[in-house]
């Protein structure tokens, strides 16, 4: 098959940060005390809840995701690594990244993290703009952004940093602008979101919109040109790299791999037996603090999916890649052919829309397909 082995990851989430981000609709909680050597033996306990089933394999990527993963103290992150290295095999070049926040008590423990094993640092910068940061809710200046990454980059091999772009009265001029700093101070990875206003977030409350559809295409293609000339170009819709410096746990989902996920909230997808499942954990930090340690594990829902549901969802996963989706592959998982899943006629109009190439071993969404992507998948899966 034409795309790599997708690997088998783990994703911790660690549900709490000082400040909720207005545009925030990930399972966060605001700070508050907590008991570490509680919460690590929760954590430790649900690790090795799944790890009894999941024998055999070999870990190619952890993740410590949030959150705020970087407020977790370091011991506990060690703990986590050191379990994952006795539960599974681990992969010799494994990747193993932190989310943190370029904030001055955050940047003094880097080299803490480096030494227990974090090898990859992923850095929620936004924007290098004062006021944009103010308007984002966030509590780091530029200033306090461009010294982390600079100390994160002495730390460690690899470093990435977030931008977020399409802002209200964010003009084209100005997102160049920033890119061109952005290119200038970054390693080999940035992922580069359009803003979403989602339902239930304050930005939503407010009624905040984003930049208009003209304008955020237009800053989608400049993005694209200006990587693209920088040896970075788009691996996924909002993500590019250096070749070799693409994130390999984003790669494991978003081909379609195995990956579990542990701590509040966290999602996981798992071949058990002759099954593949999808897993959530209590979303609630307090009821899955106290489900983890009464019972081992906080699994809220564990359900088998069948055959068409995860040909869907591998359809809108793998059409966010630049690679595509390995066809041949994709009948091996699911048991079912590409073109018997999708609109047949929906199909046919996004080929010759020029919004989907397909080749003999791949389906592949053209750069206009994945700007449309979400107009895209509905037609094709309605």
């Amino acid at each position: 098959m034409g795309s790599e082995n997708p690997g088998f990851g783990v994703y911790v989430h660690w549900p709490f940060c000082r400040r909720i981000c207005p545009y925030c609709d990930f399972n966060v909680h605001k700070e508050k005390e907590i008991d570490a050597e509680v919460w690590r033996a929760a954590l430790l306990s649900e690790l090795a809840h799944y790890a009894g089933e999941l024998e055999g394999r070999t870990v190619t990527s952890l993740y410590f995701g949030g959150g705020t993963p970087s407020l977790i103290e370091p011991e506990t992150v060690s703990a986590i690594i050191e379990a994952v290295a006795s539960h599974w095999p681990v992969a010799d070049d494994i990747e193993i990244t932190l989310e943190t926040n370029p904030t001055s008590s955050e940047r003094d423990r880097l080299c803490d993290f480096r030494t227990m094993g974090v090898n990859r640092l992923s850095l929620g910068i936004q924007s290098f703009d004062d006021e944009a940061l103010e308007f984002l809710g966030r509590d780091h200046s530029a200033k306090d952004a461009i010294e982390t990454l600079e100390n994160a980059n002495t730390v460690f091999d690899r470093v990435t940093f977030d931008l977020i772009y399409a802002r209200p009265n964010q003009s084209l001029s100005d997102w160049k602008n920033e890119l061109d700093r952005a290119v200038q101070i970054a390693g080999g990875h940035l992922s580069l979101y359009q803003l979403t206003i989602e339902s239930g977030t304050p930005f939503f409350r407010e009624g905040i919109h984003p930049a208009d559809d003209d304008t955020a295409a237009d800053m989608f293609e400049t993005t694209q040109d200006i990587l693209s000339a920088v040896g970075m170009p788009a691996y996924e819709i909002s993500n590019h790299a250096r070749r070799g410096e693409e994130s390999r746990h984003n790669l494991t989902c978003w081909r379609g791999g195995d990956y579990l996920g542990i701590g509040p909230g966290a999602h996981g997808r798992l071949t058990i037996g002759d099954a593949f499942y999808g897993t959530h954990q209590i979303h609630n930090p307090d009821r899955w603090l106290k489900f983890a340690t009464e019972n081992g594990h906080g699994t809220a829902k564990r359900r088998p999916l069948k055959a068409d549901d995860r040909a869907r969802e591998l359809i809108m996963m793998g059409l966010r890649l630049v690679e595509g989706i390995d066809t041949e592959r994709f009948k091996w998982i699911t048991g079912l052919a590409f073109d018997d899943v999708v609109d047949p006629d929906a199909f046919a109009k996004m080929i010759e829309g020029e919004l989907i190439v397909h080749t003999a071993t791949f389906v592949t969404a053209t750069e206009s397909g994945r700007q449309r992507l979400n107009g895209v998948l509905s037609a094709l899966l309605s």
